[in-house]
């Protein structure tokens, strides 16, 4: 099942490209007669690429905005304004059979492998399904045997098409999502937190199977998670979000070596270190105070109401995400300087 080789196709071209993508979701007062009186900023002016064949990390706290910035590159949710190109097409603009191009283009693993899949529904339809909608990708009288051939890719026995879901392990039933994510040989695969609920073991045997399926196939992923460590380690380039927006992105080295925000620099202190020589060395960051509210964030820089660096420009001028002086790669701190961070 490998990717068929095109000279158009560039190892570390831009593939997508986001550009100050926002979604706001309105607060209304009123039950016959709604009106707005508010909204919940939940992506604030996103704007990042993703290159061919590599691994872009997304990281930060619960409600920072990650799953909505991955549902609404699915089209999943309508964006309050921004641009996001793939391979050249406005995936916000199109529609019809232009949109179900860029969908087969474009496929998801979904955080939950014991409700993202239907309990009434065999394995063979599960990941058989995609070839209702797209046709074209696999003629009727191939489809039992194209479903077996992406079960053999995930590493399950081909035989076991016409089981269903319960009769899976959690691991096992995340491969079948992949599966069905592969199905139409998409070139993007966004990941949404595709390891939080399994076991550390079983974690590494999916995210070794990630790996194996981007060499072999050359893919994009969109590696949404919490767990820096695992991000570390399948992402070639890391995103860092906070409250809406991305505060700081780089490459694995750039951003676990040589972080520059000091938000990025409390996450990176707060992993544990095993080796207990380094660990007594690691000086942990407590960040004072709640996250804000989506709905009613911060002037000016939205981190400034936890950072010990917050002076009075930080409540007046945003910082830009753009490369300082302290490292080259983009932060958005008025203050940005390097500090050594184990993880």
């Amino acid at each position: 099942m490998t990717a068929p080789a095109s000279p158009t196709k560039v190892r570390g071209e831009t593939i997508l490209a986001v550009e100050n993508l926002v979604k706001h979701f309105p607060i209304t007062r009123g039950v016959v007669f709604q009106k707005q009186i508010g909204a919940v900023k939940a992506v604030d002016g996103v704007s990042f690429e993703l290159r061919r064949g590599e691994t872009l990390g997304i990281v930060g706290e619960s409600g920072c905005g990650k799953s909505t910035l991955a549902r609404l590159l699915m089209r999943l949710e309508k964006p309050t304004s921004g641009k996001a190109t793939l391979e050249g097409r406005d995936l916000f603009k199109a529609s019809g059979a232009e949109l179900r191009r860029l969908r087969r283009n474009m496929q998801m693993v979904l955080q939950d492998p014991y409700t993202s899949l239907n309990p009434r529904m065999t394995v063979g339809d599960i990941i058989g399904e995609p070839f209702e909608i797209h046709p074209e990708a696999a003629p009727k009288g191939s489809r039992q045997r194209r479903v077996q051939e992406l079960l053999d890719v995930v590493g399950l026995n081909p035989e076991h098409i016409n089981r269903y879901p319960h009769q899976f392990s959690g691991g096992q039933r995340q491969r079948i999502g992949i599966a069905r994510a592969l199905a139409l040989r998409p070139e993007v695969i966004v990941c949404d937190e595709p390891v939080s609920a399994l076991d550390v073991s079983i974690q590494a045997q999916v995210i070794n199977l990630l790996e194996q399926l981007q060499d072999e196939l050359g893919l994009s992923y969109i590696f949404i998670a919490h767990d820096l460590s695992v991000v570390r380690h399948i992402s070639d380039r890391v995103a860092v979000m906070y409250l809406g927006r991305i505060v700081e992105i780089g490459t694995e080295d750039e951003i676990y070596e040589r972080a520059t925000h000091p938000y990025t620099q409390a996450l990176l202190s707060a992993v544990p270190v095993p080796d207990p020589e380094l660990r007594d060395s690691q000086k942990m960051i407590r960040l004072v105070g709640d996250v804000p509210s989506p709905a009613n964030p911060p002037s000016g820089c939205h981190f400034r109401t936890r950072c010990w660096k917050a002076q009075e420009v930080c409540a007046v001028e945003d910082p830009a995400t753009v490369p300082r002086a302290a490292d080259p790669h983009p932060s958005a701190c008025h203050f940005a300087e390097l500090r050594p961070a184990a993880a």
